[in-house]
């Protein structure tokens, strides 16, 4: 048998949230609703849908393989050259195109105990060793994450908003992070939350990009706020040479036709994305509500989904609400035993949340 690249063995795959269809399969029930994968409880942006609908008799031919109408209206959006943006297959995708360019078996990475862990996983896929620095009150510890690093790092993942804790880095304290910060490390700044981070301290990151840092990518998506997350269309904003690096490996058509089209209309769908937001913060303030006359702690978000405590095996809980036909997702994966995060739905998917949740603690505590 062939056997697989040395550290392989060490790689734990990433576990999604578990399908509407597979719960339907596995339980023979129905009436699901998914709060576990932080997609958008209202649907996708309805211009989105104009552009896929405009564009599904052009399927038969391959798509841009550099998303330049995109790209173009994205650089308007963000008001930023068009060469500064690269588009993915999610943020993931240009994620796996970073690591591919950047690291090898003689790099380390710098990431957060409690992040993403595609971070992990796609450095790990490239055999570099990946430093794992302590969170702080559920949020980035930048003082130690900046002091882990070594003539080693190639590369430092810095969430904001951060997943799964949902907690904000502010603009002081990224700025002094960002103070002689060394020229030969990237710092990616994923922001796949972006949109949901209603704070005027949220840090310009790509004002560091147009003071003329080279060492700063800025990470986006499509799948949150804009209701696509289906399609997987992803961004990054990075200095034109770093985007002409990542371009070099990127696949020849990463982006899919509909995707691209899709990305373009929702664009110009800010209402949407407004609506969204605001309705997505008052669901917010019903949760914190209800888990504090649950008397659970949870953490303040600045996401579209929150981070709550279930003080006790939040695997058997988060299988007590699947058998109930709630999805959410505990968050073991992410070094947080006893926490589960949970989606913010719609009111009625939130008040069925709720009292199948207080079910299962009176069951299980």
């Amino acid at each position: 048998m062939i056997k697989p690249q040395r550290g392989m063995d060490s790689i734990a795959p990433y576990v999604p949230g578990k399908p509407i269809q597979e719960v339907e399969r596995e339980l023979g029930i129905t009436d699901i609703i998914k709060l576990a994968s932080n997609e958008n409880p209202f649907g996708p942006s309805p211009k989105a849908v104009e552009g896929v609908l405009e564009a599904l008799n052009s399927v038969n031919f391959y798509p841009d393989g550099q998303s330049y109408e995109l790209r173009q209206a994205l650089a308007r959006h963000l008001s930023v050259p068009p060469d500064w943006i690269i588009v993915g297959n999610g943020a993931d995708g240009v994620i796996l195109e970073t690591c591919m360019a950047y690291l090898d078996e003689e790099s380390e990475v710098i990431t957060s105990e409690h992040s993403f862990p595609m971070y992990d996983i796609f450095s790990q896929a490239m055999r570099a060793k990946v430093v794992k620095v302590p969170t702080k009150n559920y949020g980035l510890d930048l003082k130690a994450m900046r002091q882990t690093i070594s003539p080693k790092t190639s590369l430092v993942f810095v969430c904001n908003p951060n997943n799964p804790t949902g907690t904000l880095l502010r603009k002081e304290e990224v700025q002094e992070f960002m103070e002689d910060f060394p020229e030969e490390v990237m710092v990616v700044f994923d922001e796949a939350y972006y949109e949901f981070a209603q704070s005027e301290d949220f840090p310009d990151t790509i004002g560091y990009l147009r003071e003329g840092r080279e060492n700063v990518l800025v990470l986006r998506t499509f799948s949150k706020a804009y209701g696509i997350a289906g399609l997987r269309l992803g961004y990054g904003i990075g200095h034109p040479q770093v985007i002409a690096t990542l371009n070099k490996i990127k696949e020849p058509f990463a982006v899919n036709l509909l995707a691209q089209a899709a990305g373009i209309k929702a664009l110009e769908d800010q209402e949407f994305v407004r609506r969204t937001v605001e309705a997505i913060n008052r669901e917010k303030e019903f949760l914190y509500r209800e888990f504090e006359r649950l008397e659970l702690s949870y953490v303040r978000s600045y996401t579209n989904f929150v981070l709550v405590e279930v003080k006790g095996d939040a695997k058997l809980v988060m299988e007590r609400l699947l058998s109930r036909g709630v999805i959410v997702r505990p968050c073991g994966g992410y070094k947080l035993p006893g926490h589960l995060r949970i989606t913010v739905g719609m009111r009625e998917q939130n008040q069925r949340l709720i009292r199948a949740l207080e079910e299962v603690l009176r069951e299980t505590q």
